[in-house]
């Protein structure tokens, strides 16, 4: 699975925009911001998610899920539980 927020993240990396995206995965698009504009997990056709999953791990990006360890030796972007906000002192 892959997230909208994994999607944008990753092109962040890269450096590159939606047209770049959707260039490099074969996808148009419009399906490229359709899958962006989704919450949570992108639905959509297997193989059209697994053509920007694979376009993606070829730019060198490692999609991690929900508590996997990451295999990768390079620099990343992880979500992890917030922190409690600490309480201001008057």
């Amino acid at each position: 699975m892959i997230t909208a927020a994994q999607m944008r993240a990753a092109r962040a990396l890269l450096g590159i925009d939606q047209k770049q995206l959707a260039e490099l995965s074969g996808v148009s698009l419009p399906t490229i911001q359709r899958m962006e504009a989704s919450e949570g997990n992108v639905r959509g056709v297997v193989d059209t998610l697994s053509k920007v999953v694979e376009a993606l791990g070829a730019a060198g990006i490692e999609l991690i899920g929900d508590h996997a360890p990451s295999h990768g030796t390079g620099r990343g972007v992880r979500f992890r539980e917030p922190t409690p906000a600490k309480a201001k002192t008057v």
